[in-house]
Protein backbone atom coordinates (compact mmCIF):
# COMPACT_ATOMS: atom_id res chain seq x y z
CA UNK A 1 0.00 0.00 0.00
CA UNK A 2 1.34 3.28 -0.47
CA UNK A 3 2.62 5.72 1.83
CA UNK A 4 0.57 8.27 2.86
CA UNK A 5 0.65 11.40 5.32
CA UNK A 6 -1.74 13.09 7.68
CA UNK A 7 -3.98 15.72 5.62
CA UNK A 8 -3.41 18.68 7.61
CA UNK A 9 0.21 17.80 7.46
CA UNK A 10 0.05 17.74 3.35
CA UNK A 11 -2.15 20.73 3.65
CA UNK A 12 0.18 23.01 5.77
CA UNK A 13 2.81 22.31 3.35
CA UNK A 14 1.49 22.06 -0.09
CA UNK A 15 -1.42 23.51 -1.72
CA UNK A 16 -3.83 21.41 -3.91
CA UNK A 17 -4.72 22.12 -7.42
CA UNK A 18 -7.73 19.85 -8.76
CA UNK A 19 -9.07 19.50 -12.60
CA UNK A 20 -12.29 17.94 -12.36
CA UNK A 21 -13.71 15.75 -16.01
CA UNK A 22 -16.87 14.93 -15.62
CA UNK A 23 -18.78 12.96 -18.31
CA UNK A 24 -22.47 12.76 -18.54
CA UNK A 25 -24.12 10.28 -20.74
CA UNK A 26 -27.13 11.67 -22.63
CA UNK A 27 -30.28 10.03 -22.73
CA UNK A 28 -31.44 10.22 -26.39
CA UNK A 29 -32.96 7.17 -27.76
CA UNK A 30 -30.31 6.13 -29.69
CA UNK A 31 -26.46 6.78 -30.25
CA UNK A 32 -24.65 9.65 -31.14
CA UNK A 33 -23.50 8.31 -34.80
CA UNK A 34 -25.74 5.69 -35.30
CA UNK A 35 -29.30 4.33 -34.80
CA UNK A 36 -28.91 1.71 -32.31
CA UNK A 37 -30.59 1.84 -29.03
CA UNK A 38 -29.67 3.13 -25.76
CA UNK A 39 -31.35 1.30 -23.01
CA UNK A 40 -29.40 0.71 -20.03
CA UNK A 41 -29.21 -2.99 -18.96
CA UNK A 42 -29.51 -4.76 -22.17
CA UNK A 43 -27.90 -8.66 -23.18
CA UNK A 44 -24.03 -7.66 -24.08
CA UNK A 45 -23.59 -6.70 -27.29
CA UNK A 46 -27.30 -6.43 -28.80
CA UNK A 47 -27.48 -3.02 -29.50
CA UNK A 48 -25.05 -2.77 -32.22
CA UNK A 49 -24.23 -2.28 -35.40
CA UNK A 50 -21.37 -1.62 -38.13
CA UNK A 51 -21.17 1.79 -37.35
CA UNK A 52 -20.82 1.89 -33.64
CA UNK A 53 -18.53 -1.46 -34.10
CA UNK A 54 -16.43 0.70 -36.52
CA UNK A 55 -16.69 -2.12 -39.19
CA UNK A 56 -14.98 -1.12 -42.68
CA UNK A 57 -17.31 1.37 -45.05
CA UNK A 58 -20.01 1.68 -42.13
CA UNK A 59 -20.61 6.02 -42.48
CA UNK A 60 -21.39 7.94 -38.75
CA UNK A 61 -24.04 10.97 -38.73
CA UNK A 62 -24.38 13.24 -35.85
CA UNK A 63 -27.30 12.60 -33.45
CA UNK A 64 -29.68 15.85 -33.36
CA UNK A 65 -31.06 15.16 -29.84
CA UNK A 66 -27.59 14.60 -29.08
CA UNK A 67 -26.10 18.32 -29.99
CA UNK A 68 -29.15 19.96 -28.73
CA UNK A 69 -28.66 18.91 -25.34
CA UNK A 70 -24.90 19.30 -25.14
CA UNK A 71 -26.25 23.31 -26.50
CA UNK A 72 -29.11 23.24 -23.81
CA UNK A 73 -26.00 22.07 -21.08
CA UNK A 74 -23.48 24.76 -22.29
CA UNK A 75 -26.24 27.35 -21.73
CA UNK A 76 -27.78 26.10 -18.40
CA UNK A 77 -23.09 25.95 -17.19
CA UNK A 78 -23.28 29.92 -19.01
CA UNK A 79 -21.04 29.07 -21.38
CA UNK A 80 -20.28 30.39 -24.76
CA UNK A 81 -20.85 28.80 -28.03
CA UNK A 82 -19.80 27.61 -30.74
CA UNK A 83 -21.08 29.38 -34.02
CA UNK A 84 -19.11 26.60 -35.40
CA UNK A 85 -17.45 23.28 -34.53
CA UNK A 86 -16.43 20.13 -35.31
CA UNK A 87 -15.16 16.57 -34.25
CA UNK A 88 -11.97 14.94 -33.98
CA UNK A 89 -10.25 11.36 -33.77
CA UNK A 90 -8.71 10.65 -30.73
CA UNK A 91 -6.60 7.78 -31.51
CA UNK A 92 -5.51 5.23 -29.07
CA UNK A 93 -5.56 1.65 -28.16
CA UNK A 94 -8.10 -0.04 -26.03
CA UNK A 95 -10.02 -3.15 -26.42
CA UNK A 96 -13.17 -1.61 -25.53
CA UNK A 97 -12.40 1.12 -28.46
CA UNK A 98 -14.20 -0.92 -31.23
CA UNK A 99 -12.52 1.45 -34.03
CA UNK A 100 -9.59 1.91 -31.71
CA UNK A 101 -10.08 6.15 -31.67
CA UNK A 102 -12.80 7.78 -30.41
CA UNK A 103 -15.00 10.43 -32.12
CA UNK A 104 -14.78 13.61 -30.06
CA UNK A 105 -13.65 17.53 -30.18
CA UNK A 106 -10.87 18.44 -29.29
CA UNK A 107 -9.38 22.09 -30.09
CA UNK A 108 -13.44 23.01 -31.09
CA UNK A 109 -15.96 22.28 -28.47
CA UNK A 110 -19.24 22.79 -28.89
CA UNK A 111 -19.12 25.32 -25.21
CA UNK A 112 -16.77 27.04 -23.67
CA UNK A 113 -15.78 29.31 -21.07
CA UNK A 114 -18.51 29.21 -18.45
CA UNK A 115 -18.64 28.59 -14.83
CA UNK A 116 -21.04 27.32 -12.15
CA UNK A 117 -21.50 28.43 -8.62
CA UNK A 118 -21.94 26.13 -5.99
CA UNK A 119 -22.75 26.09 -2.47
CA UNK A 120 -20.54 24.02 0.16
CA UNK A 121 -21.87 22.03 3.44
CA UNK A 122 -21.84 25.24 5.12
CA UNK A 123 -23.40 27.69 2.84
CA UNK A 124 -19.99 29.25 1.59
CA UNK A 125 -20.01 29.93 -2.04
CA UNK A 126 -17.76 28.88 -4.47
CA UNK A 127 -17.33 29.77 -8.17
CA UNK A 128 -15.94 26.50 -10.59
CA UNK A 129 -14.68 27.64 -13.75
CA UNK A 130 -15.54 25.83 -16.58
CA UNK A 131 -13.28 25.41 -19.22
CA UNK A 132 -15.13 23.64 -22.07
CA UNK A 133 -18.01 21.11 -22.35
CA UNK A 134 -17.60 18.97 -25.70
CA UNK A 135 -19.29 16.24 -27.42
CA UNK A 136 -17.86 12.61 -27.63
CA UNK A 137 -19.18 8.97 -27.58
CA UNK A 138 -18.43 6.47 -25.37
CA UNK A 139 -16.55 3.42 -25.48
CA UNK A 140 -17.44 -0.12 -24.82
CA UNK A 141 -17.18 -2.20 -21.62
CA UNK A 142 -14.56 -4.42 -20.11
CA UNK A 143 -15.68 -7.23 -17.91
CA UNK A 144 -11.98 -8.75 -16.55
CA UNK A 145 -12.53 -12.61 -15.68
CA UNK A 146 -10.33 -13.92 -12.76
CA UNK A 147 -8.11 -12.82 -10.53
CA UNK A 148 -8.82 -11.12 -7.08
CA UNK A 149 -9.26 -7.49 -8.31
CA UNK A 150 -11.69 -7.08 -11.35
CA UNK A 151 -9.21 -5.45 -12.71
CA UNK A 152 -7.37 -6.76 -16.35
CA UNK A 153 -4.00 -7.14 -13.99
CA UNK A 154 -4.24 -10.92 -12.72
CA UNK A 155 -7.65 -11.72 -15.02
CA UNK A 156 -7.86 -14.94 -17.20
CA UNK A 157 -9.20 -13.55 -19.72
CA UNK A 158 -11.77 -10.18 -20.90
CA UNK A 159 -15.17 -10.13 -21.86
CA UNK A 160 -16.14 -7.40 -24.04
CA UNK A 161 -19.80 -5.90 -24.32
CA UNK A 162 -20.30 -2.80 -27.47
CA UNK A 163 -23.69 -1.91 -26.39
CA UNK A 164 -22.62 1.48 -24.73
CA UNK A 165 -19.92 1.96 -27.01
CA UNK A 166 -21.27 5.01 -29.12
CA UNK A 167 -23.47 6.38 -26.37
CA UNK A 168 -23.44 9.63 -26.66
CA UNK A 169 -21.22 12.02 -23.70
CA UNK A 170 -20.90 15.12 -22.87
CA UNK A 171 -17.38 15.79 -21.30
CA UNK A 172 -17.18 18.83 -18.78
CA UNK A 173 -14.11 19.87 -17.79
CA UNK A 174 -13.32 22.40 -15.07
CA UNK A 175 -10.07 25.08 -15.69
CA UNK A 176 -7.38 24.11 -12.61
CA UNK A 177 -9.15 24.73 -9.58
CA UNK A 178 -6.55 26.70 -7.46
CA UNK A 179 -7.24 28.34 -4.03
CA UNK A 180 -9.10 25.51 -2.51
CA UNK A 181 -6.88 24.67 0.49
CA UNK A 182 -8.22 22.36 3.29
CA UNK A 183 -11.25 22.34 1.12
CA UNK A 184 -10.65 21.05 -2.15
CA UNK A 185 -12.01 17.51 -1.73
CA UNK A 186 -15.36 19.51 -0.37
CA UNK A 187 -15.47 21.61 -2.92
CA UNK A 188 -14.76 18.26 -5.60
CA UNK A 189 -17.96 16.90 -4.08
CA UNK A 190 -20.21 20.15 -3.82
CA UNK A 191 -19.73 20.32 -7.65
CA UNK A 192 -19.86 17.19 -9.09
CA UNK A 193 -23.22 17.31 -7.02
CA UNK A 194 -24.44 20.23 -8.68
CA UNK A 195 -23.82 19.22 -12.04
CA UNK A 196 -25.96 16.33 -11.12
CA UNK A 197 -28.47 18.01 -9.81
CA UNK A 198 -28.65 20.11 -13.28
CA UNK A 199 -28.29 17.74 -15.42
CA UNK A 200 -31.52 16.40 -14.36
CA UNK A 201 -33.18 19.40 -13.87
CA UNK A 202 -32.59 19.94 -17.28
CA UNK A 203 -33.31 16.03 -17.99
CA UNK A 204 -30.44 15.45 -20.28
CA UNK A 205 -29.66 12.72 -17.95
CA UNK A 206 -30.71 10.60 -15.28
CA UNK A 207 -26.96 11.22 -14.00
CA UNK A 208 -27.02 8.09 -12.09
CA UNK A 209 -22.70 7.60 -10.60
CA UNK A 210 -24.00 4.08 -9.84
CA UNK A 211 -25.05 3.48 -13.09
CA UNK A 212 -22.17 4.66 -14.85
CA UNK A 213 -24.37 7.56 -16.52
CA UNK A 214 -22.49 10.13 -14.87
CA UNK A 215 -18.57 9.89 -14.02
CA UNK A 216 -16.02 11.79 -12.63
CA UNK A 217 -12.47 11.71 -13.51
CA UNK A 218 -10.42 13.84 -10.40
CA UNK A 219 -7.10 15.49 -11.63
CA UNK A 220 -4.58 16.31 -8.73
CA UNK A 221 -1.64 18.00 -8.18
CA UNK A 222 0.31 19.48 -4.93
CA UNK A 223 2.54 22.16 -5.16
CA UNK A 224 4.85 23.86 -2.29
CA UNK A 225 3.06 26.81 -0.57
CA UNK A 226 4.40 29.73 -2.30
CA UNK A 227 5.12 28.08 -5.81
CA UNK A 228 3.41 29.46 -8.99
CA UNK A 229 3.85 26.64 -10.93
CA UNK A 230 1.77 23.25 -10.95
CA UNK A 231 2.74 19.74 -9.89
CA UNK A 232 2.56 16.80 -12.12
CA UNK A 233 -1.16 15.14 -11.70
CA UNK A 234 -2.49 12.28 -11.49
CA UNK A 235 -6.01 11.05 -13.05
CA UNK A 236 -8.31 9.55 -10.69
CA UNK A 237 -10.77 7.55 -13.19
CA UNK A 238 -14.58 6.90 -12.91
CA UNK A 239 -15.51 8.02 -9.58
CA UNK A 240 -19.06 6.94 -9.49
CA UNK A 241 -20.40 8.36 -6.21
CA UNK A 242 -20.21 12.06 -4.15
CA UNK A 243 -18.63 10.40 -1.75
CA UNK A 244 -16.23 8.60 -3.32
CA UNK A 245 -15.15 11.92 -5.27
CA UNK A 246 -14.29 13.67 -1.72
CA UNK A 247 -12.47 10.81 -0.65
CA UNK A 248 -10.71 9.93 -3.65
CA UNK A 249 -9.29 13.66 -4.01
CA UNK A 250 -8.54 13.93 -0.26
CA UNK A 251 -6.56 10.42 -0.53
CA UNK A 252 -4.87 11.22 -3.57
CA UNK A 253 -3.48 14.77 -1.90
CA UNK A 254 -2.07 12.62 1.26
CA UNK A 255 -0.13 9.89 -1.21
CA UNK A 256 1.24 13.08 -3.71
CA UNK A 257 2.53 14.75 0.06
CA UNK A 258 3.89 11.63 1.13
CA UNK A 259 6.03 11.11 -1.75
CA UNK A 260 6.93 14.64 -2.33
CA UNK A 261 8.36 14.51 0.94
CA UNK A 262 10.71 11.68 0.41
CA UNK A 263 11.96 13.69 -2.04
CA UNK A 264 10.23 11.55 -4.85
CA UNK A 265 8.77 12.62 -8.31
CA UNK A 266 4.89 11.78 -9.10
CA UNK A 267 4.05 9.67 -11.85
CA UNK A 268 1.59 11.09 -14.37
CA UNK A 269 -0.83 8.15 -14.90
CA UNK A 270 -3.99 7.10 -14.39
CA UNK A 271 -5.40 5.85 -10.63
CA UNK A 272 -8.31 3.31 -10.22
CA UNK A 273 -10.17 4.20 -6.66
CA UNK A 274 -10.88 1.48 -4.60
CA UNK A 275 -14.65 1.82 -2.62
CA UNK A 276 -13.86 -0.89 0.03
CA UNK A 277 -10.23 0.27 1.10
CA UNK A 278 -10.10 4.04 0.39
CA UNK A 279 -7.34 4.17 -1.68
CA UNK A 280 -6.36 4.60 -5.13
CA UNK A 281 -4.18 2.28 -7.34
CA UNK A 282 -1.63 2.86 -10.38
CA UNK A 283 -3.62 2.40 -13.91
CA UNK A 284 -1.59 3.39 -16.61
CA UNK A 285 0.90 5.88 -17.71
CA UNK A 286 -1.07 9.26 -18.86
CA UNK A 287 -0.72 10.18 -22.27
CA UNK A 288 -1.12 14.51 -23.25
CA UNK A 289 -3.09 15.80 -25.90
CA UNK A 290 -0.79 15.29 -28.52
CA UNK A 291 -0.09 11.87 -27.81
CA UNK A 292 -3.73 11.48 -28.92
CA UNK A 293 -3.22 12.12 -32.47
CA UNK A 294 -6.27 14.35 -32.76
CA UNK A 295 -7.35 15.11 -36.11
CA UNK A 296 -10.39 16.37 -38.09
CA UNK A 297 -13.18 13.23 -38.16
CA UNK A 298 -13.33 13.21 -41.84
CA UNK A 299 -16.38 11.38 -42.02
CA UNK A 300 -18.93 14.18 -40.16
CA UNK A 301 -19.64 17.64 -41.49
CA UNK A 302 -19.11 20.44 -39.15
CA UNK A 303 -21.92 21.26 -36.40
CA UNK A 304 -23.01 25.36 -37.02
CA UNK A 305 -25.95 25.53 -34.73
CA UNK A 306 -28.03 28.50 -35.84
CA UNK A 307 -28.60 31.75 -33.27
CA UNK A 308 -31.90 30.96 -33.88
CA UNK A 309 -31.87 27.53 -32.48
CA UNK A 310 -29.52 28.30 -29.71
CA UNK A 311 -32.01 30.79 -28.38
CA UNK A 312 -34.94 28.50 -28.95
CA UNK A 313 -33.16 26.04 -26.97
CA UNK A 314 -32.11 29.01 -24.08
CA UNK A 315 -36.10 29.21 -23.89
CA UNK A 316 -36.60 25.72 -22.87
CA UNK A 317 -34.05 25.57 -19.69
CA UNK A 318 -35.10 24.79 -16.64
CA UNK A 319 -35.14 27.27 -13.49
CA UNK A 320 -31.46 27.02 -11.72
CA UNK A 321 -31.60 24.70 -9.10
CA UNK A 322 -30.15 27.17 -6.65
CA UNK A 323 -32.54 29.28 -7.54
CA UNK A 324 -35.42 26.96 -7.24
CA UNK A 325 -34.21 25.94 -3.82
CA UNK A 326 -34.53 29.35 -2.67
CA UNK A 327 -37.70 29.35 -4.02
CA UNK A 328 -39.20 26.16 -2.49
CA UNK A 329 -37.62 27.85 1.16
CA UNK A 330 -39.41 31.27 1.22
CA UNK A 331 -42.67 28.45 0.33
CA UNK A 332 -42.01 26.20 2.83
CA UNK A 333 -40.63 28.40 5.69
CA UNK A 334 -37.38 26.43 6.37
CA UNK A 335 -35.02 28.05 7.67
CA UNK A 336 -31.43 28.28 6.25
CA UNK A 337 -29.88 25.37 8.44
CA UNK A 338 -33.41 23.22 8.02
CA UNK A 339 -33.13 23.60 3.95
CA UNK A 340 -29.24 23.06 3.57
CA UNK A 341 -29.86 19.91 5.78
CA UNK A 342 -32.83 18.79 3.06
CA UNK A 343 -30.47 19.29 0.25
CA UNK A 344 -27.37 17.71 1.80
CA UNK A 345 -29.86 14.72 2.17
CA UNK A 346 -30.48 14.99 -1.45
CA UNK A 347 -34.41 15.39 -0.11
CA UNK A 348 -35.48 18.38 -2.08
CA UNK A 349 -37.52 16.78 -4.91
CA UNK A 350 -38.82 14.41 -2.37
CA UNK A 351 -40.29 16.82 -0.24
CA UNK A 352 -41.62 18.62 -3.19
CA UNK A 353 -43.46 15.23 -4.06
CA UNK A 354 -44.81 14.81 -0.74
CA UNK A 355 -45.94 18.29 0.06
CA UNK A 356 -47.82 18.18 -3.51
CA UNK A 357 -49.32 14.69 -2.54
CA UNK A 358 -51.08 16.63 0.82
CA UNK A 359 -48.75 16.58 3.61
CA UNK A 360 -47.01 19.90 5.26
CA UNK A 361 -43.84 21.05 5.06
CA UNK A 362 -42.91 20.64 8.67
CA UNK A 363 -44.33 17.09 8.54
CA UNK A 364 -42.41 16.24 4.67
CA UNK A 365 -39.00 17.61 6.03
CA UNK A 366 -39.54 15.92 9.74
CA UNK A 367 -40.79 12.15 8.56
CA UNK A 368 -37.80 12.29 5.19
CA UNK A 369 -34.98 14.03 7.09
CA UNK A 370 -35.77 13.07 10.79
CA UNK A 371 -37.24 9.24 11.30
CA UNK A 372 -36.77 7.71 7.97
CA UNK A 373 -33.12 9.05 7.64
CA UNK A 374 -32.66 7.60 10.98
CA UNK A 375 -33.48 4.01 10.13
CA UNK A 376 -31.91 4.22 7.06
CA UNK A 377 -28.59 5.04 8.90
CA UNK A 378 -28.82 2.24 11.15
CA UNK A 379 -29.72 -0.14 8.05
CA UNK A 380 -26.39 1.70 6.11
CA UNK A 381 -28.18 2.75 3.24
CA UNK A 382 -29.29 6.33 1.55
CA UNK A 383 -32.36 6.75 2.77
CA UNK A 384 -34.66 8.06 -0.53
CA UNK A 385 -32.94 4.09 -1.68
CA UNK A 386 -33.87 2.80 1.71
CA UNK A 387 -37.20 4.08 1.40
CA UNK A 388 -38.03 3.11 -1.91
CA UNK A 389 -37.16 -0.38 -1.65
CA UNK A 390 -39.76 -0.98 0.64
CA UNK A 391 -42.22 0.74 -1.11
CA UNK A 392 -42.47 4.16 0.96
CA UNK A 393 -43.28 6.97 -1.32
CA UNK A 394 -44.21 11.08 -0.98
CA UNK A 395 -47.72 9.79 -0.75
CA UNK A 396 -47.43 7.40 1.60
CA UNK A 397 -46.12 10.35 4.05
CA UNK A 398 -48.37 12.55 2.98
CA UNK A 399 -50.98 9.88 4.67
CA UNK A 400 -48.72 9.53 7.33
CA UNK A 401 -48.80 13.40 8.07
CA UNK A 402 -52.50 13.59 7.40
CA UNK A 403 -53.04 10.98 10.31
CA UNK A 404 -51.80 13.05 12.55
CA UNK A 405 -52.89 16.39 11.66
CA UNK A 406 -56.25 14.72 11.47
CA UNK A 407 -55.46 14.07 15.25
CA UNK A 408 -55.91 10.30 14.68
CA UNK A 409 -52.37 9.73 15.70
CA UNK A 410 -49.43 11.36 17.97
CA UNK A 411 -46.02 11.48 17.17
CA UNK A 412 -45.51 8.08 19.12
CA UNK A 413 -47.91 6.21 17.35
CA UNK A 414 -47.02 7.89 13.79
CA UNK A 415 -43.79 6.19 14.53
CA UNK A 416 -45.24 2.84 15.33
CA UNK A 417 -47.48 3.17 12.05
CA UNK A 418 -43.94 4.01 9.91
CA UNK A 419 -42.40 0.82 11.38
CA UNK A 420 -45.22 -1.25 10.15
CA UNK A 421 -45.42 0.40 6.57
CA UNK A 422 -41.45 -0.14 6.75
CA UNK A 423 -41.96 -4.02 7.17
CA UNK A 424 -44.59 -4.31 4.86
CA UNK A 425 -47.96 -4.65 6.64
CA UNK A 426 -49.95 -1.90 4.48
CA UNK A 427 -50.53 1.96 3.98
CA UNK A 428 -50.75 3.93 7.18
CA UNK A 429 -54.18 3.88 7.95
CA UNK A 430 -53.99 -0.04 7.37
CA UNK A 431 -51.58 -0.53 9.67
CA UNK A 432 -53.09 1.91 12.22
CA UNK A 433 -56.44 0.04 11.72
CA UNK A 434 -54.25 -3.22 12.38
CA UNK A 435 -52.38 -2.47 15.46
CA UNK A 436 -55.21 -0.34 16.97
CA UNK A 437 -53.68 2.75 16.63
CA UNK A 438 -55.58 5.89 17.64
CA UNK A 439 -56.19 8.93 20.18
CA UNK A 440 -58.58 8.62 22.90
CA UNK A 441 -61.12 11.45 22.02
CA UNK A 442 -63.00 11.32 25.24
CA UNK A 443 -62.56 14.23 26.94
CA UNK A 444 -64.10 13.07 30.37
CA UNK A 445 -61.80 10.34 30.21
CA UNK A 446 -58.55 12.49 29.70
CA UNK A 447 -59.60 15.22 32.26
CA UNK A 448 -60.38 11.99 34.96
CA UNK A 449 -56.84 10.43 33.97
CA UNK A 450 -55.42 13.87 34.57
CA UNK A 451 -57.09 14.31 37.82
CA UNK A 452 -55.81 11.33 39.25
CA UNK A 453 -52.14 12.36 37.93
CA UNK A 454 -52.31 15.73 39.96
CA UNK A 455 -53.58 13.95 42.93
CA UNK A 456 -51.00 11.61 42.91
CA UNK A 457 -48.46 14.05 42.29
CA UNK A 458 -49.11 17.17 44.57
CA UNK A 459 -45.63 18.22 44.80
CA UNK A 460 -45.28 18.61 41.14
CA UNK A 461 -48.79 19.77 40.77
CA UNK A 462 -47.97 22.71 43.80
CA UNK A 463 -44.72 23.81 41.44
CA UNK A 464 -47.24 24.67 38.27
CA UNK A 465 -49.68 26.45 40.94
CA UNK A 466 -46.81 28.39 41.84
CA UNK A 467 -46.09 29.53 38.14
CA UNK A 468 -43.44 26.86 37.19
CA UNK A 469 -45.41 26.01 33.88
CA UNK A 470 -42.58 24.00 32.54
CA UNK A 471 -43.01 21.33 35.41
CA UNK A 472 -46.46 20.40 33.83
CA UNK A 473 -44.37 18.00 31.38
CA UNK A 474 -43.72 15.68 34.57
CA UNK A 475 -47.81 15.69 34.59
CA UNK A 476 -48.16 14.66 30.79
CA UNK A 477 -45.80 12.01 30.68
CA UNK A 478 -47.69 10.19 33.83
CA UNK A 479 -51.19 11.33 32.21
CA UNK A 480 -49.84 9.67 28.37
CA UNK A 481 -48.69 6.84 31.01
CA UNK A 482 -52.20 6.28 32.14
CA UNK A 483 -53.56 6.55 28.93
CA UNK A 484 -51.59 3.76 27.63
CA UNK A 485 -50.06 6.69 25.33
CA UNK A 486 -53.25 7.32 23.17
CA UNK A 487 -54.02 10.39 24.68
CA UNK A 488 -53.11 13.98 22.91
CA UNK A 489 -50.41 15.47 24.78
CA UNK A 490 -51.00 18.67 23.96
CA UNK A 491 -54.59 18.36 24.93
CA UNK A 492 -53.78 16.78 28.16
CA UNK A 493 -51.43 19.61 28.77
CA UNK A 494 -54.21 22.44 28.15
CA UNK A 495 -56.65 20.24 30.73
CA UNK A 496 -53.92 20.39 33.59
CA UNK A 497 -52.74 23.76 33.51
CA UNK A 498 -56.33 24.48 33.43
CA UNK A 499 -57.29 22.15 36.41
CA UNK A 500 -54.39 24.40 38.45
CA UNK A 501 -55.10 27.77 37.70
CA UNK A 502 -52.69 28.44 34.81
CA UNK A 503 -54.39 28.37 31.86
Amino acid sequence: MDAVVDYDEAIATYDPVMGLEVHVELNTETKMFCGCATEFGAEPNTQTCPVCLGLPGALPVVNAKGVESAIRIGLALNCELAEWCRFARKNYFYPDMPKNFQTSQYDEPIAFEGYLDVELEDGTPWRVEIERAHMEEDTGKSLHVGGATGRIHGADHSLLDYNRAGIPLIEIVTKPLVGAGERAPEIAKAYVGALRELMRALDVSDARMEQGSMRCDANVSLMPKGAEKFGTRTETKNVNSLRSVERAVRYEITRHAAVLNEGGSILQETRHWHEDTGVTTSGRPKSDADDYRYFPEPDLVPVAPSRELVEQLRATLPEPPAERRKRLQGEWGFSDLEMRDVYNAGAVETIEETIAAGASAAGARKWWTGEIARLANKAGEPFVEFAAQRHVTPKTIAELDGLVKSGRLNDSMARQTLEGVLAGEGTPTEVADARGLELVQDDGALEAAVTKVIEANPDVAQKVRDGKVQAAGALIGQVMKEMKGQADAAKARSIILEQLGQA
